[in-house]
């Protein structure tokens, strides 16, 4: 009777979640340490937290909360809590900072950077899993902790290469829209859902002009595909109200150096004699007197009333990182980048647990469009380079090439010995090369009795390989191979790795 053969597993990646190998990696390392040292240059630190929180720590601040694992992923432990894979990186601060709150010195400034995670419908571009990078202040009442976050942004921008006139950093406050919105009868917790609503159509400015947006606010709004998205049932008049703040955006004199213009259209507005908005108000124009004061013009940091941010916890100021240059879209058509990062006020969220309010704000960028953002800059991107490969030329001389990998190691270079079968050189070399090694390091019998060893420059001999074409011409020639002692064979590497640019490290110990 035959045996039934083994059930083959189907390796398959769940949905909206990628993997990342070495050329993407490589880039967004180096993107993340210039982020953090301009985080430590402002004072802040770095603290790391869990991925995973109680579900009721999160709180219910994405959108249609009516289960645990509706928009996180979540699930019980053995004592029957529910635990949930964090979705943002401030919640779980806020559960940090109330939980050490008489330990940790106020105001509390930290930076986070890690993954997070929505149980979402993928798509293009949209992914389950990605990485953003917070900075927050926790324990600061005044806006200058928000202006701060502002001009700390625009630094941060700059120091990845994005120059001044391809970003701006937006600033709104929520007490402004939730004035205007308790202005025409929307105030209230039995209206939390339909300011909801309106925040999410005004969010959209960026995308529609204020005709379309009144249609959201509206009955509702049908696009090109003939998709309709049911809008939030205001009436003609509430609609005009919020119109009439929104049409703000659309003007161009709007916007001067000092943000000036800005704030006195807001003072003049029929909406200044709500305490909310005019609390509102004042802070913009603190905020925009501490930026200005420092340098930093409506050319780098605005204010701007189409800022809203999704999130329900906001209490304050808003700000978005907005990248002004336009790349194509799929279709080939220009469009503008758009918003790579934001945050605001949250001075209800540490307070949930203490029963108090704790004045906080942050700011998040999101890692994955950020560094695509800086993809487009980069006309020709630098090559990653492997580490230096020892090839095998004797099984028994394992330990004698194990020997000079060390050696190399010492000094602070990248190597590694060849750990596939030996038998066949030219396998050795291909693994090389796919490796992206700058060099592989050659060591027979007869190069050992005479203490030396052959280097092999890979990046010069692919030079001098796409201009040969006879093979005879090719092995006359042997290009960029060349022998030394083998008590100069770091000097030697680190020759050639300096000559093509390739960093190396300092020596261990």
């Amino acid at each position: 009777m035959a045996k039934d053969k083994p059930t083959k597993l189907r390796a398959r990646m769940p949905r909206g979640f990628a993997d990342r190998g070495p050329a993407e990696l490589a880039p967004t390392r180096a993107m993340l340490e210039t982020i953090r040292r301009v985080y430590e240059l402002y004072g802040f630190e770095a603290l790391e937290t869990p991925f995973i929180e109680y579900t009721d720590a999160l709180g219910k601040f994405l959108p249609d909360q009516d289960r645990p694992n509706e928009g996180v992923f979540s699930f019980q432990d053995d004592d029957e809590q529910w635990l949930s894979l964090r979705y943002d990186l401030t919640a779980p601060l806020a559960r940090h900072v109330a939980e050490n709150f008489d330990k940790l010195p106020k105001p509390f400034r930290s930076y986070r950077a890690g993954w997070v995670f929505r149980n979402e419908k993928p798509g293009p571009g949209r992914f389950r899993q990605f990485m953003q990078f917070d900075a927050d202040t926790v324990g600061a009442p005044t806006v200058a902790a928000d202006a701060e976050l502002c001009m700390m942004m625009a630094d941060t921008l700059e120091a990845l290469g994005i120059a001044r006139g391809d970003y701006v950093i937006k600033v709104n406050n929520r007490k402004v829209l939730d004035g205007v919105l308790e202005a025409i009868g929307l105030g209230g917790d039995e209206n939390a859902g339909r300011r909801l609503t309106v925040l999410r159509a005004i969010d959209k400015l960026d995308k529609f002009p204020v005709n379309e947006i009144k249609l959201l606010l509206g009955e509702g709004r049908r696009d090109e595909s003939g998709d309709f998205t049911k809008g939030a049932g205001l009436d003609a008049g509430q609609i005009d109200a919020l119109a009439d703040i929104l049409s703000f955006s659309e003007t161009s004199e709007f916007y001067d150096d000092d943000n000036s213009t800005a704030i006195h259209s807001f003072q003049v507005s029929k909406f200044s004699i709500n305490d909310k908005f005019s609390e509102g108000v004042n802070e913009l124009e603190e905020i925009s007197r501490l930026c200005v004061g420092s340098g930093y013009n409506s050319s780098r940091i605005k204010i701007d009333v189409s800022v809203v941010r999704g999130l329900e916890y906001y209490t304050g100021p808003v700000f978005e990182a907005e990248l002004t240059f336009e790349v194509r879209d799929e279709k080939g058509r220009p469009v503008r980048f758009g918003s790579v990062g934001g945050g605001g006020r949250y001075d209800g969220l540490v307070g949930r647990f203490r029963g108090e309010a704790v004045p906080a704000t942050g700011f998040s960028i999101g890692v994955s469009r950020l560094a695509s953002a800086l993809s487009y800059l980069k006309t020709e991107a630098a090559p990653e380079f492997g580490p230096v490969v020892v090839v095998v030329m004797d099984r028994d001389q394992t330990a004698h090439y194990m020997g000079l990998v060390g050696t190399l190691r010492q000094a602070g270079i990248r190597a590694e010995m060849y750990l596939g079968n030996p038998k066949n050189l030219g396998n050795q070399f291909k693994y090389a090369d796919r490796r992206n090694a700058p060099c592989v390091v050659i060591q027979g019998s007869d190069e050992r009795a005479g203490g030396q060893v052959q280097i092999k420059d890979l990046i010069e001999g692919a030079k001098a390989a796409a201009a040969i074409t006879d093979n005879a011409e090719w092995r006359e020639s042997r290009p960029a191979q060349f022998a030394c002692g083998e008590d100069e064979l770091v000097a030697k590497v680190r020759e050639l790795l300096d000559h093509h640019g390739v960093p190396h490290g300092d020596r261990l110990g």
